[in-house]
C-alpha cells in the first residue's frame, strides 16, 4: 500500500524551498518579494507554480523559473514541477510582504 502524503505539508515544504531562492538584484527571497502567485499540488504530487518577474525584461527571466523548478523537484515527494510565468497582474511593490519591505527600508 502506498503511503499517503499530506499535500498541505508538501505545500509548506515547497514554500520553504521558495524562500531559499533570491532575485539576484534584490536581497529578498522570491516568496517574500511577491513573485509567487500560486502553488498548486495535485493528488499525483505534481506541482504547478504560477509566478511573475519584477519586469518582462528581467535579466533572470530564463534562469529564475528553471531554478524554481529544479529546487522544488528535489523535494522527496514531488513527482514533477511546472513553472508558469505570468504578467497578469503585473508585479508591483504592493505584492511584497511586510518583511520584504522592512528588509529593503520601505517601511
Amino acid at each position: 500500500m502506498e503511503q499517503e502524503i499530506d499535500t498541505n505539508q508538501l505545500g509548506e515544504d515547497i514554500v520553504k524551498v521558495l524562500k531559499t531562492i533570491y532575485d539576484p538584484e534584490i536581497p529578498v527571497d522570491i516568496y517574500e518579494l511577491g513573485l509567487i502567485y500560486d502553488v498548486m499540488v495535485n493528488t499525483d504530487y505534481e506541482v504547478k507554480i504560477l509566478m511573475t518577474l519584477t519586469s518582462p525584461n528581467c535579466p533572470v527571466a530564463e534562469t529564475l523559473p528553471r531554478e524554481v523548478e529544479d529546487k522544488v523537484n528535489k523535494l522527496d515527494n514531488v513527482k514533477a514541477t511546472e513553472v508558469e510565468i505570468t504578467f497578469d497582474p503585473p508585479w508591483s511593490k504592493d505584492l511584497m510582504s511586510e518583511e520584504a519591505k522592512l528588509e529593503l527600508g520601505m517601511l
